[in-house]
């Protein structure tokens, strides 16, 4: 079996080389495993060694309280600790696939109080659960926080980035590792990062033609179902074999994507415009304010005053009307809307007007 993988490799090799670079993919950019992804974690805890910069709030004194009676240390009751130098803070953190107990991972740790900094701080031992409420890791250690904030007596601040986030850098250890069904079964399913039907066909043909027929069969638009071996180590090598074989993705549908909030618009290559006319002007209205003066004359008994005097006035840009031609290409759109000198918005505007008239040939997307 073992040499048989290596001719399959070398197989790999030579077919793979055979195809356009330009537009080919590694199937490993294109898919990903099925059940070999990342889990979430989240947890509690204190930050300590704050320079006065702490929390204020109730719950961060319970749990002072909480964790010092777990080390034997018991505060009189009624009394409530209110040290400046602590701050109740979540965690949060990524374990990866096949991670095993001992190795470490990065933690980011969030205030959730009123702490105004946790810079110098220091992470106490905390549990890291999983959605099932497992304990997956423990966090500790000293934060980095990139953040500052300084204040003075007479109330100005100054604050860059922001100082109630930091980082632990290998900050916890995985204490259990997470069930992966990658080896409990004798086939592999690629799932697509973007659905296609014709991708996801030519997935298929490319690993049947290199592994032979029927080795891969695509379940719908976003699935491949792949026969592997059950050895796990043998299973290893066919996943490395066949996620490294180069595939020409379709390309996307013809798509334009609106952005209300930034003004931002993205036009795809593949949108094309039918036979339209189109003109697009605006108005401008200027309007400017010139107080008069009144003045009495000499010995009246009239005051002085001042008069509103506004001077409106409206001017139309004139645009020239501009014509597409059957099966307008990006360049070309880019082109005329340039030429008439429409910002983001008209641009938009334009775009809405094409679609509604039945001469734009792509989808428009706003977000």
């Amino acid at each position: 079996m073992k040499t048989l993988l290596k001719q399959l490799a070398w197989l790999v090799l030579v077919v793979t080389a055979g195809v356009d670079s330009a537009s080919a993919e590694r199937i490993k950019d294109l898919a990903s495993i099925e059940g070999v992804r990342t889990n979430q974690l989240v947890g509690y805890g204190l930050v300590t060694g704050l320079d006065k910069s702490g929390d204020k709030t109730l719950f961060t004194g319970q749990s002072l309280r909480s964790m010092l009676a777990r080390l034997g240390v018991t505060f009189p009751p009624g009394v409530d600790p209110k040290a400046k130098n602590i701050a109740a803070v979540a965690i949060q953190a990524e374990i990866p696939a096949f991670a095993k107990p001992g190795q470490q991972i990065d933690v980011t740790v969030s205030s959730i109080g009123d702490a105004k900094s946790l810079r110098g701080g220091t992470l106490l031992m905390s549990p890291l659960k999983g959605a099932d409420g497992q304990v997956y890791a423990i966090a500790q250690g000293s934060l980095v926080v990139s953040g500052l904030s300084a204040s003075g007596q007479d109330g100005s601040s100054v604050t860059v980035n922001n100082p109630s986030v930091g980082r632990i850098p290998n900050g916890a250890t995985v204490e259990r590792s997470v069930n992966a069904p990658f080896s409990e079964s004798n086939f592999l399913t690629f799932n697509l990062h973007a659905s296609d039907f014709t991708t996801a066909s030519r997935v298929a043909e490319s690993i049947n033609k290199v592994l032979g027929p029927n080795t891969a069969k695509p379940l719908d638009a976003t699935s491949i179902k792949v026969n592997a071996p059950v050895d796990p180590g043998q299973k290893v090598i066919f996943a490395s074999m066949v996620e490294n074989m180069d595939v020409a993705p379709d390309d996307a549908p013809a798509r334009i994507i609106v952005n209300s909030r930034t003004g931002t618009v993205v036009i795809n290559s593949k949108v094309r415009v039918q036979p339209a006319a189109v003109s697009h002007g605006s108005l401008t209205v200027t309007i400017s304010e010139n107080p008069q003066v009144s003045q009495p004359n000499a010995f009246s008994d009239g005051k002085t005053v001042v008069t509103p005097s506004s001077d409106v006035k409206v001017e139309e840009e004139k645009n020239h009307m501009f014509v597409f031609n059957p099966g307008v290409s990006l360049d070309q759109i880019v082109k005329a809307v340039n030429n008439v000198g429409a910002a983001p918005s008209d641009l938009v505007a334009i775009l809405e007007a094409l679609k509604s008239a039945g001469a734009l040939r792509a989808e428009l997307i706003v977000i």
